[in-house]
Formats: C-alpha cells, sequence, structure tokens
C-alpha cells in the first residue's frame, strides 16, 4: 500500500509543492512546527533513509540544503533545522524548517493540520519557491 507522501507525490493527494526532480520532492508539512516547515523526500518509497542507495542519499541532502536556505533566507532565521525522524511516515523524510532556538526542534509542539492557516501555508510556499527559483508545481523556472 502507497504511503501518504506517495500518495501526494502522485497527485492522488494535495501537497504544496517547492522543489521536484526525478529522484526526489520537496514539499509543505500539513503540520509544521513553524510556516515554511518543509519536507524533503525520494519519490522511491524507501522506508528507513539507511536504506537509501548512496546516490540517492547524497541528492537528497543535496536539495535538503538548497530548501535550508531558501527557509533561513526567507524567513530571516539563523539557522535551518534539519531532522530525520523516521516513524509517522513509512517513507525517508528530511525535515527541514526556520528556526532560531533549539526549543522549535520539538514535535509535540506541531500545529495541528486543521490548525493551520491556508493562507500562511501558500505564502510560505510561495516564499520557499521565490528562494529556490522553482515554480507552483516545484520545477525549476526556464
Amino acid at each position: 500500500m502507497a504511503s501518504v507522501f506517495t500518495k501526494i507525490i502522485e497527485g492522488d493527494l494535495p501537497g504544496r509543492f517547492v522543489y521536484r526532480d526525478d529522484v526526489c520532492v520537496a514539499f509543505l508539512s500539513i503540520e509544521p512546527l513553524r510556516y515554511g516547515h518543509t519536507l524533503v523526500l525520494p519519490i522511491k518509497e524507501v522506508d528507513r533513509w539507511t536504506d537509501l542507495d548512496t546516490e540517492t542519499w547524497a541528492h537528497l541532502n543535496e536539495v535538503a540544503q538548497k530548501v535550508g536556505n531558501a527557509v533561513k533566507d526567507g524567513w530571516s532565521s539563523s539557522r535551518a533545522a534539519y531532522i530525520i525522524a523516521g516513524f509517522d511516515v513509512p517513507h525517508t523524510h528530511i525535515h527541514i524548517f526556520p528556526t532560531d532556538k533549539m526549543e522549535e526542534y520539538d514535535f509535540s509542539k506541531a500545529l495541528d493540520a486543521d490548525a493551520t492557516d491556508p493562507n500562511a501555508m501558500d505564502e510560505a510556499a510561495t516564499r520557499i519557491r521565490q528562494h529556490l527559483g522553482t515554480n507552483a508545481e516545484g520545477y525549476p523556472e526556464n
């Protein structure tokens, strides 16, 4: 059975994409720790990051770094957080979000999907895309 992330990638569920290529995608978390919280994941469904081939792992980290710079710059934060938790959805994903303090790394404080402001989520996706130079589907603008 496909993971919820695979369903988002395939368009069966909605997602706010900020990056997409042939290997991976990045879209906003529906339960953000802060607006701008983005998930970077391979298109291929692999449960544990330690099971990824080295090329895919390297590519995910390259994209995570780009997204990290976009969220850091987009929110003028001092850092971009990078977390691999791996228990909520059985599909490897890296959490990236703007942060200024260690206390913001607390998943128990994440906004519930129903509590997020849709306009703030749309604005966050737009802000990240502007820094990445990608369009509404997450592809590079040419």
